[in-house]
This record gives C-alpha cells, sequence and structure tokens, in this order.
C-alpha cells in the first residue's frame, strides 16, 4: 500500500547551535573538600547550637573568673556554704540566697549581715563557688586540649608508619599497641603517683603513654584501605618518595577520620579527669576541676546540692555538646552518612 511519506529534513537532526554565553557560565562555584564539610554541618542544627555552646563555655572558662569579684582561693569560713545569691533575680524570689535548714527556710546572708552576691554560692571553706566552677571547667577544657594534641601528634603518626609500611614492622607497631593496650589507665595512673605528685602532671603522662592508642588504630586501618588506591600506586610510579605519599596524599584523606575522632576524644579525656578528681587521685586541693568540685559536693548533697548539681550540670553540658559536633562531623565527612 503506498502513502505518501513526509521526509524530514536534515537539517532538523543537526545539534543546536552552542550558545557562547551558556558555554562560558559557571552553575556553582568549585568547593574544596573543607569547605563542602562545613556547608554539611551547617545544615545540623543540633551541631550549630552546640558549636556556640560550647564557644559560650570556653570563652566562660578564660575570663568567667574575672567576672566575680571573689577569689576563687581565698577562704573565710565565717561565709561558708552560702546558697546561689543573684542580684535582680532575688527580686522575683529565686537565687535569693535562701536555703530550708531542718525544715525551716532562712535566709543566711540576712541573717549575718552579708551584702555580697555569691552567684552560685560558697563551699565549706567561704570560697566561691561560681570563680572555682570556671577555674575548674578551665583545668578540665586543658585536659581536653592536651588530649586531643597527644592524639593527632602521637597516635596519628604511629598509625600512618604501622599502616604504611606493613609487614614485620607493622606486625612489630601493632604488638606494642596490644601490650600497652592491656595495661588499663588507671592502673598507669597509680604507677604515676608513685613517681610524681597526684595532680596534672601524673594525669598528663598517663595520657601520653596510652591516650593515643584508639587513634593509632583507626589511622591504620584507613592507611591500609587506602595505600593501595590507583591515585597512591599512580604518584609512587611518577617517583613520589614515602614522605610525601604519607604527608601529601594520605594525610589529607584521613582528615575527616582524625577530626571526627579527635572530637569524640574530648569528652572522653574531661571524663576520665573528673573520674580521677573524683576518687581522690586527680588534682588535689586548692586546685580546683569539674571533677573536684563534684567529689567535695557530693560529700553534702543532701543538705547543700547546689554544690553539686552545678558543676555536674557543667560537666554533662560540656560532654553533650562535644557529642553533638562529633556527630554532625562525622556527617559531615562521612561519604555513606551524606544526604
Amino acid at each position: 500500500m503506498n502513502r505518501d511519506i513526509e521526509e524530514i529534513p536534515k537539517e532538523r537532526f543537526e545539534p543546536a547551535p552552542p550558545n557562547e554565553g551558556e558555554m562560558e557560565k559557571i552553575e556553582k562555584p568549585q568547593l574544596s573538600f573543607m569547605k563542602d564539610a562545613w556547608l554539611r554541618v551547617r545544615k545540623n542544627k543540633a551541631a550549630l547550637i552546640s558549636l556556640f555552646i560550647l564557644g559560650i563555655v570556653v570563652l566562660m572558662a578564660a575570663i568567667g573568673p574575672y567576672l566575680s569579684p571573689h577569689d576563687g582561693y581565698a577562704q573565710d569560713v565565717t561565709k561558708n556554704n552560702l546558697p546561689p545569691r543573684v542580684p535582680g533575680l532575688e527580686q522575683i524570689g529565686i537565687f535569693d540566697g535562701t536555703q530550708t535548714v531542718g525544715g525551716v527556710e532562712t535566709n543566711k546572708y540576712e541573717d549575718m549581715n552579708i551584702e555580697e552576691y555569691y552567684w552560685f554560692g560558697t563551699d565549706s571553706l567561704g570560697r566561691d563557688l561560681f570563680t572555682r566552677v570556671w577555674l575548674g571547667t578551665r583545668v578540665s577544657l586543658y585536659i581536653a586540649v592536651l588530649a586531643a594534641v597527644i592524639d593527632m601528634l602521637v597516635g596519628v603518626i604511629y598509625g600512618l608508619i604501622s599502616g604504611f609500611k606493613g609487614g614485620r614492622v607493622d606486625n612489630v607497631m601493632q604488638r606494642i599497641l596490644e601490650i600497652m593496650s592491656g595495661i588499663p589507665n588507671l592502673i598507669v595512673v597509680i604507677l604515676m603517683l608513685l613517681i610524681f605528685e597526684p595532680g596534672i602532671m601524673s594525669i598528663t603522662l598517663a595520657m601520653v603513654i596510652t591516650g593515643w592508642i584508639g587513634m593509632a588504630r583507626v589511622v591504620r586501618g584507613q592507611v591500609l584501605k587506602l595505600k593501595d588506591q590507583e591515585y597512591i600506586l599512580a604518584s609512587r610510579t611518577l617517583g613520589a618518595n614515602n614522605n610525601r605519599l604519607l604527608f601529601k596524599h594520605l594525610l589529607p584523606n584521613l582528615s575527616g577520620v582524625i577530626i571526627i575522632n579527635t572530637m569524640f576524644t574530648i569528652p572522653s579525656a574531661i571524663f576520665f579527669e573528673a573520674f580521677l578528681s573524683f576518687i581522690g587521685i586527680g588534682l588535689q586541693a586548692p586546685a580546683a576541676s569539674l571533677g573536684t568540685l563534684i567529689e567535695d559536693g557530693y560529700k553534702t548533697f543532701q543538705f547543700l546540692p547546689h554544690l553539686m548539681i552545678i558543676p555536674c550540670i557543667l560537666i554533662c553540658v560540656i560532654l553533650i555538646v562535644c557529642n553533638l559536633i562529633g556527630d554532625g562531623l562525622r556527617d559531615a565527612f562521612d561519604p555513606k552518612m551524606r544526604d
């Protein structure tokens, strides 16, 4: 059956002429790895709020002791165990210096004609708790930063060398790690006390000896996975030496894992210091840390709960925000978690 077939001109199959303006147009700005990660962190509201709270805590640890007119180490037993009293808030019936003793509500400030304000109250020796809380926070944050630095310096370098060398070197280095990880941190601290007095020095040495083991194992595992990738083999073929492969190619690709594990190291170090101070083998009087403040408040918790509740709230806030920030960084750096 004959039908009239309309011929389609060949010109209709030709590609459209290119638009020079559209060809040069950049649809999306180029992003570096860190900038892309930051954009992902910004989507995590919990991480941003936690970062803001952590910044406030760090700022208060730096300037908090100078905001109070009272010295955190000056003792005045005539003003011991005072409840919190805050100007302005006392007018609405909270933090007005009242406390219940033996079922009777009393105001120790009025009974003793004390005109000063102690925002967090005082301890059993009459020392200002507000100043001591921020001094203790400063010490706890110092321990946390120290642990993070040790992880990044010792743990990362040890893990890089162990995973990159492989073979007999890796076998020997991992056996050393297994021996060291078999010794509990508490035992190491007790051994340090036989040489040094209880305090920051013994805690620091304990972290130097065993605190980096977890980071070293994580970095080693990642290096074993990455060192056989094509870009490493190509760089080796082009004549790159081991130092360039380690610090130019492997280390930047491990930055996400290192940052995430460092953030999770910070709350662990703070809790470790607080635990040691609470059981009496950490910082010693008159030095203050969140652990020593909790240990002091624990003795009189039934009668003066604010002595323990205030440092407990602060240490809980630090632990929670650090973990939330770590979760946000993990979601940003881990490709499996990307949306």
